[in-house]
C-alpha cells in the first residue's frame, strides 16, 4: 500500500469531530450519520490493513516517520505488528459499533459524538505510536473526552466517576512522565521506541535513584502507571463506578479497549525495553494476576447491580492476561528454557485482550438493552424474562457463558493458553487460579436464573423484546466469540511472530536484578 494508512486510521475519526463541530446542532441525525461514516472508513482501513499484514515479517510494518521536533529528537513515527493489529482491530470494530449503540443519545449529540471520535482518534494514536512522546500524547489526548464523555452523559453520580477516574488516570500519567523523561535523558536523548529497545536496557543497568537500580525504578513506575489502566489491584477502585455511570458505550469502550491499554502499554515497553525488570517482577505479576483473579470473581458475585457485575467480571478477567503475560521468563534457563510456554502464555494473554473487548462489549450492550426498558439493574427485581424476551434471553446466555469460558466461545482458549503457558513457572499459583472460573460460573448463572428463569414477573409482562438495531449490532460480536473459540488460528498466526520477538528480548537478557 502507497498510502499513509496508520496515519488515516488516526486521523479520519478527527476529520469527523470538526465536521460535527461546524455542524449546527440541530441537525441530529446528520451528526449521527457522519459518526458512523467515519467510524466505518476507519474500520474498512483497519480490514484492509489486517488483509495486507504479513504475519512472517518480524518487527514493525507500514511504518512512517518524519520529523516533528528536530531540537529534542521528537519524531511522528507510526507502525504496526502483531500486538498492535489485533488492537487496532478491536477498536475501530468497537468504535464503530458504539455510534450505533449511542443512537438514542438525545442529549447535546454535536458533543458527544465529536467527543467520541476525539477518543477513538487518541484510542487509535496509542496503539500505533512508535515515539514516546507522541505515545504520552495520545494516552492524555485520550483523557480528556473520556472524562466530559462519563460526567455530562452518565448517569447520578456522574460527576463524582469522572473525576475519580481522571484523577486516577492523571496518577499514573505523571508517573509514566517521569519515566519517559528518564529513559530519554538515560538512552541517548531519543523517544524512538525501536532505539530504546536496543539501547534501555544497557543505560538504565548503569544508573541508581535513591539507592535503588535505575532498571527497578523505571519499570515500576511505567508498570503503577498501566497498571492503573488495567486495572490491577489495588488501583482498580476507580473502575465499577465509572462503568455503572457511564453511558452505554462508553463502558463497552472503558472495558473493550481502554483496560486493553494498560496490558499493552506493559507488553510494548516494559517488556522489551527493560527485560531485566520484567524477569525481576516476572513472579509479583503473577501473585497480582491471581488476586485480581479471586478478588474480581468474589465482588462480581456479591454485586446486585448487573453492571456493577459485569464490570468486576472485567477486573477478574483482565487477570488471566496478566497470568499469561508472567510466563515470559518461562523462556529463561532458570525454567529450562521452556519457550513453547512462555509462546503459550504470551500468545493466550494478547488472546485474551481481544477475546475479553468483544465479550465485555456484549455483555454491557446487553446490560443497556434491559436497562433501557426496565429503567434499573437491580438482579434481584427481575425475573422469568425468557418467557417473555426469547431472544434477548438467548443472546445473553451467549454471552454470559462466553464469559464464564465455556468451550467452544472465544474466552475459553484464551484462558486455557495462559493457564497452559504460566504452569511450568508458577504452579501454585495457577492452581489457585483456576478457583476464578467457579466464580465465574457462580456470578454468570446465578444472575441468568434470577433475571430470566422462573415465574415471569408481573411488572415486565409488557417488556419490549430486544430490537433489530441492537441484534444488529451484537452479531458481529457473537461471530467472532464462536469463529475464534472453535477456530482461533488467524489471530494467533497475527501475533505470534511478535510475541517471540518479545520473549527473545526477555531471554537474552543477562543483567537479572537480584
Amino acid at each position: 500500500m502507497d498510502f499513509n494508512i496508520l496515519s488515516w486510521l488516526i486521523w479520519t475519526p478527527v476529520l469527523g469531530a470538526i465536521l460535527i463541530v461546524i455542524l449546527p446542532r440541530n441537525r441530529m441525525h446528520l451528526i449521527k450519520w457522519i459518526a458512523v461514516f467515519f467510524t466505518g472508513i476507519q474500520l474498512l482501513l483497519s480490514i484492509l490493513l489486517w488483509f495486507n499484514f504479513d504475519n512472517n515479517i518480524q518487527g514493525f510494518q507500514f511504518m512512517e516517520k518524519s520529523p516533528w521536533i528536530p531540537a529534542f529528537n521528537i519524531t511522528y513515527m507510526l507502525g504496526v505488528d502483531g500486538l498492535s493489529l489485533p488492537m487496532v482491530g478491536l477498536t475501530a470494530l468497537l468504535s464503530f459499533l458504539c455510534v450505533f449503540v449511542s443512537w438514542n443519545i438525545d442529549k447535546a449529540p454535536k458533543g458527544y459524538f465529536s467527543l467520541f471520535l476525539l477518543l477513538d482518534a487518541g484510542m487509535m494514536g496509542v496503539f500505533l505510536s512508535l515515539d514516546f512522546f507522541l505515545f504520552y500524547i495520545f494516552w492524555e489526548v485520550m483523557l480528556l473526552p473520556m472524562y466530559f464523555l462519563i460526567g455530562i452523559w452518565g448517569g447520578p453520580n456522574r460527576e463524582y466517576a469522572a473525576i475519580k477516574f481522571f484523577l486516577y488516570t492523571l496518577f499514573g500519567s505523571v508517573l509514566m512522565l517521569i519515566a519517559v523523561l528518564a529513559l530519554y535523558f538515560s538512552s541517548g536523548r531519543t523517544f524512538d521506541m525501536i532505539e530504546l529497545m536496543s539501547t534501555a536496557p544497557t543505560a538504565l543497568s548503569q544508573i541508581s535513584w535513591w539507592g535503588f537500580s535505575g532498571v527497578k525504578v523505571v519499570w515500576l513506575l511505567l508498570f503503577i502507571g498501566f497498571a492503573i489502566k488495567v486495572p490491577i489491584f489495588p488501583f482498580h477502585t476507580w473502575l465499577p463506578l465509572a462503568h455503572v455511570e457511564a453511558p452505554t458505550a462508553i463502558s463497552v469502550i472503558l472495558a473493550g479497549v481502554l483496560l486493553k491499554m494498560g496490558t499493552y502499554g506493559i507488553l510494548r515497553i516494559n517488556f522489551p525495553m527493560i527485560p531485566d525488570g520484567t524477569v525481576w517482577f516476572a513472579g509479583i505479576l503473577a501473585f497480582l494476576a491471581l488476586i485480581n483473579i479471586i478478588w474480581g470473581g468474589m465482588c462480581a458475585l456479591a454485586q446486585t447491580d448487573l453492571k456493577k457485575m459485569v464490570a468486576y467480571s472485567s477486573i477478574n478477567h483482565m487477570g488471566y492476561v496478566m497470568l499469561g503475560m508472567s510466563a515470559v521468563v518461562a523462556a529463561g534457563s532458570k525454567y529450562g528454557s521452556n519457550i513453547a510456554a512462555a509462546e503459550l502464555g504470551m500468545n493466550g494473554a494478547v488472546l485474551q485482550m481481544f477475546n475479553h473487548g468483544t465479550i465485555t462489549a456484549m455483555l454491557f450492550i446487553l446490560v443497556g438493552v434491559v436497562y433501557d426498558r426496565a429503567h434499573h439493574r437491580d438482579i434481584n427485581g427481575f425475573g422469568g424474562l425468557a418467557s417473555k424476551t426469547p431472544i434477548y434471553a438467548a443472546i445473553v446466555a451467549l454471552a454470559w457463558f462466553a464469559g464464564l469460558g465455556l468451550p467452544g466461545l472465544s474466552g475459553f482458549i484464551s484462558e486455557a493458553m495462559t493457564f497452559l503457558g504460566a504452569f511450568p513457572v508458577y504452579r501454585n499459583i495457577v492452581i489457585l487460579s483456576t478457583i476464578g472460573i467457579l466464580l465465574n460460573a457462580a456470578y454468570f448463572l446465578t444472575s441468568y436464573q434470577k433475571i430470566f428463569l422462573g415465574k415471569l414477573n408481573e411488572k415486565y409482562k409488557d417488556l419490549p423484546e430486544i430490537n433489530r438495531r441492537e441484534i444488529l449490532i451484537l452479531v458481529p460480536l457473537a461471530i467472532l466469540v464462536i469463529f475464534l473459540g472453535i477456530y482461533p488460528t488467524p489471530l494467533i498466526d497475527i501475533m505470534k511472530t511478535t510475541m517471540s520477538e518479545i520473549i527473545f528480548r526477555v531471554e537474552a537478557s543477562e543483567l537479572l536484578v537480584k
